[in-house]
C-alpha cells in the first residue's frame, strides 16, 4: 500500500490524506451503480492509501452515506478520517412509487426539508451516524448555503440568519464537546466565504468551484481571509464537473453544466500547452491544486475503481516546470497562482 503525505485541517488536529474520495458517484449521481462498483471503488481508494473519505446525505437521499458506512466501518476506526454534512433532514417519501430525483438518478426515496436550525443539525447529525453505522464523524460541512442552490439574496440570507441564531449553536457544541474535530462549509460560488467568515468560526471550507486550472478567481480575496484565520481549503470539483478530465470534447461540463464556448477554448488552449510539454491534462489539473499550501486535500470522485487508480497515477507523474511558465505567459494561468 502507498503511503499518501497528510495534511492537517485548520488547527483541528487531524490530519487527511491530501488525495481523499469525494463520493457522490456513490449516491448515483447521473449514474447508477451497483452496490458492487460502489465497494470497488472504496476499495481501491483505500488499497492506494486514501484515508480520508467525504460524502453527504444528500448524496443520492442517504445511500452514499450507506455504502461509504458498509465500507469503512469494516476498517480500523482510527485509521481514516471521514467527513459528512448538514444542512438537509430527510423522510420517507409519501409514495415511493412515483419518487424521482432529478441528478441522483438511483436515489433512495426520501424528501428533504432544507434546515440549519440547531434541531435540524442535531437531527441530521444524528441520523448519518445511523445510516453511516459508525461511532463517529470527524469533520461536518455546512452543505450548499449558496446561491447556486437557493437562487435569491433573500432566501440565502434566511437561511444564513437561521445558522447564525440557531443551527452554529449545535456545530459549536459537537465541536466544543468533541463529537466531531472540525465544522466547515461547503462553496459553490465565489462571495460567500466572506459572508461566512463573518458569521461564524469555521475550520476548513470545500470549495467546489472558484479555485482550478480554469480559474482561480478566490486568490484574490477569499483565499487571503482564510489564510488570516488558518483556515484549510478542501477542493471538491477538481476536473470542474468533467472537462478538466475529457478535455474541450463534445457534451464537456463545467458546474453541472454544458460548457460554455469561451471556456471549450480555454481549455483547448490550456491541454496545448500541457501537450507541448508532455503531460496529460487532468495531470496538471490535479497537481496544481495541491500546490497551493492553503489546500489540505483534493477529493475527486470515481464512477469506477480504475478512475481512482488511474487519479492517484496521475499525481506521480513528474510535470516539466516549464508547464506552469508557459501558462502564466500566455494568460492561461494567474500570475500569483502558486504552482508546483
Amino acid at each position: 500500500m502507498a503511503s499518501i503525505p497528510q495534511r492537517e485541517i485548520g488547527s483541528t488536529g487531524s490530519s487527511v490524506t491530501e488525495f481523499g474520495l469525494g463520493t457522490a458517484p456513490l449516491g448515483d449521481l447521473f449514474v447508477a451503480l451497483s452496490e458492487q462498483e460502489a465497494q470497488g471503488v472504496l476499495q481501491a481508494a483505500w488499497d492506494v492509501g486514501v484515508r480520508y473519505f467525504d460524502t453527504s446525505p444528500f448524496y443520492g437521499n442517504g445511500k452514499s452515506e450507506h455504502r461509504v458506512g458498509h465500507f469503512l466501518r469494516q476498517q480500523p476506526r482510527n485509521e481514516f478520517v471521514l467527513s459528512t454534512k448538514v444542512g438537509r433532514v430527510f423522510k420517507a417519501a409519501r409514495d415511493p412509487n412515483c419518487f424521482e430525483s432529478d441528478d441522483f438518478v438511483g436515489a433512495l426515496p426520501f424528501d428533504f426539508t432544507v434546515d440549519y436550525s440547531y434541531d435540524g443539525i442535531m437531527r441530521s447529525y444524528e441520523d448519518s451516524l445511523h445510516r453511516l453505522s459508525l461511532p463517529s464523524i470527524d469533520l461536518l460541512v455546512i452543505h450548499d448555503l449558496d446561491f447556486y442552490f437557493y437562487e435569491t439574496e433573500a432566501r440565502v440570507n434566511a437561511y444564513l440568519n437561521q445558522l447564525f441564531t440557531s443551527g452554529w449553536r449545535a456545530l459549536d457544541e459537537l465541536r466544543r464537546y468533541g463529537l466531531v474535530k472540525g465544522v466547515g462549509a461547503g462553496i459553490n460560488e465565489l462571495g460567500m466565504i466572506p459572508r461566512f467568515l463573518d458569521l461564524v468560526d469555521l475550520d476548513f471550507f470545500l470549495v467546489a468551484y472558484g479555485y482550478n486550472l480554469l480559474t482561480q478567481g478566490m486568490l484574490a480575496e477569499e483565499f487571503p481571509l482564510c489564510q488570516e484565520r488558518g483556515i484549510s481549503i478542501i477542493v471538491g470539483a477538481v476536473f470542474a464537473s468533467g472537462i478538466l478530465a475529457t478535455g474541450a470534447v463534445p457534451g464537456a461540463r463545467y458546474f453541472y453544466a454544458p460548457a460554455s464556448q469561451e471556456l471549450m477554448d480555454k481549455t483547448d488552449r490550456i491541454e496545448e500547452v500541457c501537450r507541448q510539454h508532455g503531460t496529460r491534462l487532468p495531470c496538471a489539473a490535479l497537481q496544481f491544486l495541491l500546490a497551493n499550501p492553503i489546500v489540505a486535500a483534493i477529493i475527486p470522485g470515481a464512477l469506477e475503481a480504475a478512475h481512482v487508480q488511474t487519479n492517484y497515477g496521475l499525481l506521480q507523474q513528474p510535470i516539466p516546470a516549464e508547464l506552469w511558465g508557459a501558462l502564466k505567459s500566455e494568460g492561461l494561468l494567474q500570475e500569483d497562482a502558486p504552482t508546483p
